[in-house]
């Protein structure tokens, strides 16, 4: 059946995510067009396609067992030298994306993914540009600010255009392993919003 290369992301919610990527795309990364605004989960990874039945499982179930939480992203940050890259920084729900992430990267788990670096949970916003539009990118987005209540996240497979599509959503449900939040707060109707539509 071959291979199919995998990602596993929370999307920046619109209109933002076009408009970061669109900004992406303007400070000359050509790649943008191809990658819809997300915190990565788990990075690309090739796997056989006939394991995808039991990824879509095992991804069901951490949703269905995790709860909604806020996200907040400000400034920005950078992982140069070491890494080519400017980002918008994620300074409220960085918990809740790395307990996430370890669930989706579970070693028992079908996507046991050893990744390059300790996971850092952060919004791209130019990677692999000159200095000077990656300069650019930090300087002209050090003042962004955007929140909203993360209440899911998706599975995406790159095409042989190199572009990520997404394959499906996986929103969370009502279970008590995830970032707790407080009784009636914003968050809370969220999540059970969240599931009253899906019911």
């Amino acid at each position: 059946m071959g291979t199919v290369t995998l990602g596993v992301s929370i999307a920046v919610p619109e209109p933002y995510g076009s408009r970061l990527q669109e900004l992406r795309a303007g400070f000359g990364d050509t790649a943008a067009h191809g990658i819809p605004t997300h915190v990565t989960l788990v990075p690309p990874t090739e796997v056989e396609a006939e394991r995808l039945p039991g990824i879509r499982a095992h991804l069901a179930a951490v949703a269905e067992a995790f709860r909604a939480f806020p996200m907040r992203l400000e400034g920005t940050g950078t992982f140069r030298p070491l890494s080519p890259v400017v980002f918008v920084r994620i300074v409220e729900g960085a918990e809740g994306c790395t307990r996430l992430q370890g669930e989706v990267r579970d070693p028992q788990g079908p996507i046991n993914r050893e990744l390059a670096f300790p996971y850092h949970p952060h919004v791209t916003v130019a990677h692999g540009i000159s200095e000077e539009a990656m300069d650019l990118a930090f300087s002209t987005l050090s003042g962004y600010v955007v929140e909203w209540v993360c209440d899911g996240f998706a599975l995406y497979e790159q095409g042989s255009d190199g572009v990520w599509r997404k394959l499906r959503e996986y929103p969370f449900g009502t279970g008590v392993t995830g970032v707790p939040a407080q009784p009636g707060s914003p968050v809370d109707q969220a999540a059970g919003s969240a599931s009253a539509r899906r019911s």
